[in-house]
């Protein structure tokens, strides 16, 4: 399609291969003369699926997209670029063995990322050193900085328990340290630079979970703002965000509260309101997998009604079995705030996920929690979720499916409901399975190892998908620290989130 100024608009992702093995080194391919375009002289991009095989390689990172135009060939290029890991033996691949070019190629050979430049001489494909500079922050930081980055990079990549309200607090702290080494002299390059240390905290640690991240640095930026466009001496300004950034981090203790609060007085409401002379025997909920936030309100509501009896149903949730942990840790806290002479009563079950519909019967609530909110109003939240609330709609149809969240992860719109999901280490399933002493386990195990290879005629999978999507028409309230919403509010939520974002991250 060609622009208002006449240009063909095209979309190219801009694929580097990187090892680490000694010296960090960017594998860059020479272009044949067989390619229409920048084929003369021409280092360029690679393509993951062209040149090694999905089991050699790990998407590292990814690098903000951005547009230019080149009045060479007509062309509005949309470049989106990534960073794919090649992994060695010691990783489970193959090294470069596992690199093979075709017919787009000549040849290929390591750089040393910071000889990568945009010139002639260099022979380089348009903005080859821009499209890397996205993804290989190194060059753009000190080298204390670039260190603070890359570590919160790695504890947010390897942190599968935590849910995304304290993932975004580790994203937050691995900021406070990149601020802290960045220097102090306080500029419009710095404040660029901060920004996008930022957004590879939101993108490249863990996406799927990112929405709160994005929109605690968003609101992060506005005050950050202030700060650094003040007629001030930067050394005061840097010691001016640091403590900003404390702040926003205790800010972020009193979020949990606020939603206690909210679900009681939503309870309240709901359920003594409808009661037609005194309040039900008992209270029954349905929940999965681990929240603190919801653990907490669900006693925190039972304390404050006039409710003797809470029926507790908990999802186990595979393959990690935090719903195991959910239920010992309610069990533990009712024990402490309900004595033997209490006249308050828990009845806990625990089933399998392949219950739900059994867990469902009778039910009067159905609790989430959210790692992600889509601009619709979509949950994103662990997977078992969607079969929960369709047995429940379908076993009890009277029970309310509510999601108990901070407003801060709701999604600008664009959020993807029905693409790729996060794909997590088969081998936690696997080791669940071997602990049990399962029959078959190892023919499975090394049949999964085969894939890819050439003389075998099969292919075996095994998915460990962590999280999924439930559709905003099944759900009936979204509870949160500012009270109950509904999927308008939350479609308003996502549009000043949008606004900010373009405002702050935009231009990057």
């Amino acid at each position: 399609m060609a622009s208002a100024s006449g240009f063909m608009r095209r979309s190219v992702v801009s694929s580097f291969i990187y090892s680490n093995a000694g010296t960090p080194k960017i594998a860059l391919f020479r272009r044949s003369e067989k390619v229409s375009t920048y084929h003369s002289s021409s280092m360029a991009r690679n393509e993951r699926g062209d040149y090694s095989h999905p089991r050699d390689l790990d998407l590292w990172r990814q690098g903000k997209p951005y547009t230019f135009r080149d009045p060479s060939v007509g062309r509005e290029w949309t470049i989106f670029p990534f960073l794919f890991l090649l992994k060695d033996c010691r990783q489970g691949g193959r090294g470069e063995k596992g690199i093979q070019i075709d017919w787009e190629h000549e040849g290929w050979q390591w750089f040393d990322p910071d000889t990568v430049r945009d010139d002639e001489k260099f022979g380089g494909v348009p903005r080859l050193k821009e499209s890397l500079r996205r993804v290989w922050f190194e060059g753009e930081m000190n080298e204390r900085a670039s260190k603070a980055l890359m570590t919160g990079l790695e504890d947010l990549k390897a942190d599968h328990q935590s849910g995304s309200h304290e993932l975004t607090s580790i994203a937050l702290r691995a900021f406070r340290d990149i601020i802290a080494q960045m220097g102090e002299d306080i500029d419009t390059k710095w404040w660029e630079t901060a920004r996008m240390a930022a957004w590879h905290l939101w993108k490249n640690g863990r996406e799927s979970m990112g929405a709160a991240t994005l929109n605690s640095f968003l609101g992060l930026f506005a005050d950050m703002e202030e700060i650094v466009y003040e007629n001030l001496d930067s050394k005061v300004k840097w010691e001016r965000l640091l403590a900003l950034l404390d702040h926003h981090l205790d800010k972020r203790e009193e979020m949990p509260t606020r939603i206690k609060h909210s679900f009681a007085a939503y309870l309240q409401s709901s359920v003594l309101s409808t009661a037609e002379s005194q309040p039900p025997p008992s209270l029954g909920v349905l929940t999965l997998s681990s929240s603190s936030t919801i653990r907490d309100s669900i006693l925190e509501a039972f304390a404050s009604l006039p409710i003797l009896n809470l029926d507790l149903r908990i999802l186990e949730s595979r393959p990690l079995c935090e719903g195991v942990k959910m239920a010992s840790s309610i069990f533990s806290a009712f024990q402490s705030r309900f004595p033997l002479s209490s006249d308050r009563h828990l009845k806990l079950s625990v089933y399998t996920d392949a219950s739900a519909a059994l867990a469902s019967k009778g039910v009067d609530f159905v609790l989430l929690g959210a790692d992600q909110i889509s601009h619709l109003g979509a949950v994103s939240n662990k997977t078992g979720s969607l079969p929960t609330v369709l047995s429940a709609k379908y076993v009890c149809p009277s029970a309310k499916v509510l999601v108990l969240s901070e407003l801060e992860k709701v999604a600008e719109p664009g959020t993807d409901t029905n693409g790729s999901h996060e794909e997590n280490d088969p081998k936690e399933l696997l080791g669940c399975w071997m602990d049990s002493g399962m029959k078959g386990v190892k023919i499975l195990t090394d049949g999964a190892e085969a894939a890819g290879r050439s003389d075998i005629n099969y292919t075996v999978e095994v998915k460990n998908i962590y999280f999924e999507w439930v559709p905003a028409e099944l759900i009936d309230a979204y509870i949160c620290e500012d009270g109950t919403l509904d999927a308008a509010a939350i479609q308003q939520k996502a549009q000043q989130v949008k606004k900010k974002a373009d405002r702050y991250l935009g231009q990057l």
